[in-house]
Formats: structure tokens, sequence, C-alpha cells
């Protein structure tokens, strides 16, 4: 986006898994590769967009909305949201999601049989920004949305997570001019919200994390720095990863441990979730940060990776599992269902936006050795 210039405690602060050099390279056996196969293609190029996924008795839906088009201009921002039925084996229309303008760098997630959706933000063709507070829960048998409670803070680019089926928690993210160190929690049994304790690193925009068992890994994204000469402000890679840990008597407070660094540099807007074994996964993103066109806040064109990597909540060890094929990047979330991984739109190589939808399964955990690319 344009942005104005535990008991396992010591295990998870000591062990990051497979050591890997400055470079994220280690050993001389290269990287597996995993060919992604592909669904049938989105009705239109869509990067930037909204994800979710609902299970069913027989079946799984998909669902993507808002997000940039192909043109990648201040009008390309979308409203509109679609639905995969995988008993169909098809897209579907669904109602736009209601608003004056398209948005992007929303989020969403699945509750108790729901689609939530949350913020994103608004491009004026002067390219000036906003956020929306506005919150939209997702009927799939009406295949409308309707407006639910409003966030306190209005946040884009944020980790949206589910706990309990209940509760959704929103962890930092950007606010108009800035990140917010908030995390804010809904209830979606009352319409509720509450803060819950504060992100304990540095306020960003664009990470990725997983839940599970109610402990929720967060790591990566773009900082804010401020020079001591008083120059203009700069973007930034942060590197922090950090485990959060919601306490069993109270949801509104959040144990939060740093973790080390996942192998490889830090990652901007990868794709992440957790699995049923309570594995949390990452894949794709950019090294670079970059506006909301793909191209770097440095000015250099930003370039996808295909990294797969992920951390077992139990050992506190990262693992890596090869390089997806082909890299994505500009992702607001995984979905996983019955050993599946799905990734829906995002930017390919050469900022391309892109219509496919993709799905992988992981192959067995390998030494790590992510590239840079």
């Amino acid at each position: 986006m344009i942005r104005l210039a535990l008991t396992l405690a010591t295990s998870l602060l000591l062990s990051s898994g497979h050591a890997v050099g400055a470079d994220g390279e280690q050993g001389s056996t290269p990287p597996a590769t995993i060919q992604a196969e592909t669904l049938p293609l989105l009705p239109r190029a869509v990067s930037n967009n909204a994800v979710a996924l609902l299970a069913g008795e027989d079946g799984f839906f998909l669902v993507t909305a808002l997000g940039l088009g192909a043109g990648k201009q201040a009008d390309d921002t979308l409203s509109d949201s679609w639905l995969y039925d995988s008993r169909q084996q098809s897209w579907q229309s669904l109602a736009d999601v209601p608003g004056a303008a398209g948005r992007l760098a929303a989020s969403a997630v699945s509750v108790a049989g729901r689609v939530y959706l949350f913020g994103g933000y608004t491009v004026a063709a002067d390219g000036s920004e906003q956020s929306t507070p506005q919150v939209f829960r997702l009927n799939v048998e009406t295949r409308q949305w309707d407006e639910f409670s409003r966030m306190p803070v209005a946040v884009e680019d944020a980790v949206v997570l589910a706990h309990q089926d209940r509760y959704i928690y929103l962890v930092s993210g950007w606010h108009d001019v800035g990140n917010v160190n908030l995390v804010q929690v809904l209830d979606t049994a009352t319409g509720s919200w509450a803060q819950a304790t504060p992100w304990p690193g540095a306020p960003v925009f664009g990470h990725a994390g997983g839940i599970s068992a109610g402990r929720m890994v967060v790591c990566d994204g773009v900082r804010i720095r401020y020079p001591a000469d008083g120059t203009a402000r700069q973007f930034e890679s942060s590197g922090e990863c950090w485990l959060g840990r919601i306490h069993t008597d109270d949801f509104r407070r959040v144990h939060w441990q740093p973790l080390p660094q996942h192998p490889g540099p830090a990652r901007y807007r990868m794709a992440s979730v957790a699995d049923a074994s309570g594995r949390v996964w990452f894949a794709g993103g950019a090294v670079n940060p970059y506006n909301f066109n793909g191209i770097g806040y440095d000015g250099n064109p930003s370039e996808p990776t295909g990294s797969l990597f992920s951390i077992d909540l139990v050992s506190g060890q990262w693992a890596c599992h090869g390089m997806l094929e082909p890299a994505t990047m500009d992702h607001r979330g995984l979905l996983w269902h019955d050993g599946w991984f799905y990734l829906v739109g995002g930017m390919q190589s050469g900022q391309q936006v892109s219509r496919q939808t993709y799905r992988f399964q992981p192959p067995a955990e390998r030494d790590c050795q992510l590239s840079s690319r």
C-alpha cells in the first residue's frame, strides 16, 4: 500500500530448529520443489484479497472478497466476492460487499458456519488511503453480506485469528496513518468487542500468523522506523516472531513470548494457517516490502518467494518443506482442509495479479534451505 514516505518456553526461546546462515541457505542439497495443483480459474484476477474456508459434511467452500484487480491502480480496488463450491468444482458469484468503494487488505475468517470480513482500506484518485471500520458477516445459504459489529479501531493488513469457534483476534495492523499495537477481540456470540493484551513487538502491517488450541504464532510484516535526524520515516521489514497463549479463564489475557526468527529472511504478506496437528504454516510472500502495486518502498519491483516452512507448537521447532512452484505473494491468508492447503489469487512473478487458485500438500520435513527469491 502507498504509505507516505511456557512449559515449552525454554525450548521455544532456545531452539529455532535447523540452523541457517544469514543468506537463508544451508547445505548443498537443493530444496524440494512443490508443484501446486490448479483449481478452476477465478472469475477475475485479484490480489490482496480476503479469503476464508467453510467446511461442511460433504464438501467445503472457499470464499474470496474485495482486493485489487489486474490494473493495480487506485480505481482497480474491488467490491465483489466469490465462492468456490468443492462439490460443483466451480466459482459462483456472491453479493458485492456493501460499501461505497472497493477495498483491499481486508481479512476474513470463518466462525460457527459464518464468514466474517474485517476492514480493508480505500484508495482515492490522489493516492490517499482510509481505513474502514466495517465488519460484515456472510450467510452462505443466502449468499448475502450483512453488517456486523464495527471495529473500535479500524485496521487493515492485520492478522485475524479465530479461537474456540467464537472469538476473533485482530493483531496489530495499520490504521489510517500508522501501525497500532492493539489486539482487538470480537465475541461473535454477543457482537461485543474487547481489548486484549497488546501486541508486544514493533507494531506491523502485512504480517502473518496462525492459531491452534489457544496458542497463536505471528511473524514478520513491516514496521516504521523514524530516523534520529528527523528525516522521513522509513518502512522496513520486521523479523520478529511471537508466541501468544490465550488464558484459559480470560480470553482477553494473552501471554506473549518472543520466538526465534524463522529460517530465511523476513517476509511481507505471506499466507499462513494452522493445521489440525497444531503446526502453523507460512507460504510465499516477498522479501522486499512493497506498495499495493507490487513496487517496493525502495523503488525496486518486488518478486515472490516460494518458500514453505512451519513451526511445531509442541516442540517449538521450525521446519522447512521446500519451494512452491509457482511462487506467489500479496496474500491475506492460507487455507487448510483435510490435508490440503489452498492459495487464492495473489501476485506472481512480475507483479502479475493472478486468477489462479492453487492447492498443494507439503512433502516431509527437510533441512532448511530457504533462498531469498
